[in-house]
């Protein structure tokens, strides 16, 4: 029985060829005249046949290539180029080179020629370019053996971009586009806010000329130098994996190394920003920012299965609240289909937390646990902040489905300003709004935000709107006088950059669409521009008696043992609930020293401590009885 041969796989074909070039440099190093049986070339092509086709490399070059690879890789041909030199360490050198191999040129070793410019050898100049030991570059040896991996030397800074599993349907034209423009040889400039969007349309874009997609970070590219030697290094990249470069700035701007390194690389490159940037050669520029709602809605959709007790009116509620890229919805629905028995709340949950900002030490997050039960305010106040969270709920009905996003997508954010003396209620309410919402809320350190220094406040907000957009939270802007307080006329140079900030926050609120409350305790020092731009105004009054017995009422958890407490004698104490709460407070903690339950006896001893805080003094007729 006659076996039939075994088929050799490309690798082993690949190792072969390289042998038999081996085998005639030897010969040639040896001075043997005898004809050797020409090299068959492999389909497809061998790793020197492509190295040769890709870098436009003369028959020279390229055997000054496997020379070098020669000495890495065959010991007998090592030991000849020593012998041909007369001494038995030397390595390929451009000398014997010019004598032993065929037509030769001084030019091969020129810094623009391929085998220098695009680093496939190495060589210390400083030596004499014909004694100067040539190496062949660790990348360059591997990828002639068969092995196509990224330069280890780049591993730590770029990363793999996989084509998108899901993609906005807008977006993916704008891909459609920009293939097309991938042949013009010019930088794509993403802009928008979208940056997980700008990685997926350019990795589809690539995709169609059978590229892969490699991102590298704006602050990860190096400077001076060392930025010439990256561009070599992706140069040489780009062609043996093909493969096209994304720099992501993501929120910053385009940074000086980005536009460098955009002049010097050859061909197509992609440069993704939130900002529009100018460059110094040939630019196209296509914008990609998150999908509009109705498309979240059918991204939604298609990332979560039904079997999950997801539905329509679910999908509504997240693609108004959350502003989201289509991977992001993919990567979170994606979670929530690999979790058994995973409800609408699994999935609104894991939606916050992917959406959740970082805002550093411009916001604090705060845990809203107050409902409106815990809320004492007039009948007329109370149904505004409900009609606030109605219109929360019913943003993706009235601005998507009956239209009214088509007039245009400013004003559609929903802005209130709280005004009332301190200790009225006005951040408790924005906390129930939050609970009801379920939404995260995050209070603005308005002492981090506002600087002295020229222009620092109109950036720090931005990082606090560029943060917020992708939703899931409610923005409260605490005490906002100091940021929303009228504009003064021009004097200096301050007050005219002050404007600029003030100015500057006009427009991010118009854009804004999530939900913020602004609270202050003096209306009338908001500028007129702001008041025009707030969707509600609610004021918090100073409470009336019969509201502080219900305050009181509300006051000690249920869990708090308390004895003969008269809330209509508390009640004649006038001042605001948040002093009523810090004086019950701190009776708690009076009696749990004693050890006993709260009595009238601590609350008197707690009204006095809130008053010295507040220093003012308690009069008889408002402590008349309490013990």
């Amino acid at each position: 029985m006659t076996l039939a041969p075994v088929e050799k796989s490309w690798i082993e074909c690949n190792q072969q060829l390289m042998a038999g070039h081996f085998a005639r440099l030897k010969r040639t190093l040896s001075r043997e005249v005898a004809d050797f049986e020409p090299i068959e070339p492999l389909e497809p092509p061998a790793a020197i046949e492509m190295v040769e086709k890709l870098f436009g490399l003369t028959p020279f070059e390229r055997d000054v290539l496997l020379l070098c690879a020669g000495v890495e890789m065959d010991s007998e041909l090592a030991a000849l180029c020593g012998e041909a030199q007369g001494s038995s360490h030397a390595g390929a050198t451009f000398g014997l080179a010019l004598g032993a191999l065929a037509e030769p040129h001084w030019t091969a070793l020129a810094p623009d020629r391929p085998l220098r410019r695009y680093r496939l050898i190495e060589m210390d100049a400083r030596r004499g370019l014909t004694s100067a030991p040539l190496r062949i570059d660790e990348r360059v040896l591997h990828f002639l053996a068969g092995d196509n991996a990224l330069d280890t030397g780049l591993e730590g800074i770029l990363n793999l971009v996989p084509a998108p599993q899901q993609i906005a349907a807008g977006h993916e034209l704008v891909a459609i586009r920009m293939a097309e423009a991938l042949e013009r040889g010019c930088v794509l400039h993403l802009c928008g806010d979208d940056a997980l969007g700008q990685e997926d349309a350019a990795a589809l874009a690539s995709q169609t000329w059978g590229l892969r997609l490699f991102r590298i970070r704006a602050e990860d590219l190096p400077a001076g130098p060392e930025l010439d030697r990256f561009a070599a290094l992706w140069e040489r990249e780009a062609l043996l994996l093909d493969a096209a470069l994304l720099v992501q700035c993501a929120s910053a701007e385009v940074t000086t190394a980005a536009r460098r390194l955009a002049a010097k690389l050859p061909g197509a490159v992609f440069i993704a920003s939130r900002e529009p940037a100018r460059f110094d050669r040939a630019c196209l520029r296509f914008d990609i920012d998150k999908p509009a709602p109705a498309e979240q809605k059918r991204l939604w959709q298609c990332a979560v299965a039904e079997s999950l007790g997801f539905c329509d009116e679910l999908a509504g509620l997240m693609a108004q609240q959350f502003r989201l890229s289509a991977r992001t919805i993919a990567e979170t629905g994606a979670l929530v289909s690999d979790k058994v028995g995973a409800g609408a709340d699994e999935i609104w949950d894991a939606c916050r937390a992917m959406a959740r900002p970082r805002l550093e030490d411009l916001a604090q997050r705060v845990t809203p646990a107050a409902t409106w039960e815990d809320l004492v305010l007039p009948e007329a106040q109370t149904a505004t902040l409900r009609l606030m969270a109605a219109q929360a709920r019913h943003r993706m009905q009235v601005y998507e489905d009956w239209g009214f996003a088509g007039k245009g997508r400013r004003g559609l954010g929903i802005h209130a300003l709280f005004a009332g003396e301190s200790g009225t209620g006005k951040t408790l309410a924005a906390e129930v709004l939050a609970r009801e919402l379920t939404l995260d809320l995050y209070r603005v350190d308005l002492a981090a935000v506002v600087s002295k220094y020229i222009g620092e406040t109109s950036k720090n907000m931005r990082q606090v709107f560029d943060a917020a957009e992708e939703g899931g939270v409610l923005l409260l802007f605490d005490e906002a006088d100091a940021l929303f307080g009228k504009r003064s006329d021009v004097k200096d140079s301050h007050d005219r950059y002050a404007n600029i900030d003030v100015g500057y926050l006009l427009q991010r609120m118009e854009t804004y669409q999530g939900i913020s409350v602004m609270t202050t305790n003096m209306r009338s020092a908001v500028d007129r521009a702001f008041q025009r731009r707030l969707r509600f105004m609610v004021n918090f009054p100073f409470p009336n008696s019969a509201q502080r017995e219900a305050i009181w009422r509300r006051a000690f958890p249920p869990d708090t043992p308390t004895s003969e407490l008269d809330h209509g004698k508390l009640a004649r104490l006038n001042v605001a609930g948040g002093n009523i709460r810090n004086i019950a407070l701190n009776a708690a903690f009076i009696a749990a020293e004693a050890k006993t339950a709260v009595t009238m006896a601590h609350l008197l001893s707690a009204a006095r401590l809130e008053a010295q805080k507040i220093d003012r003094g308690l009069s008889e007729a408002e402590i008349r009885g309490w013990v």
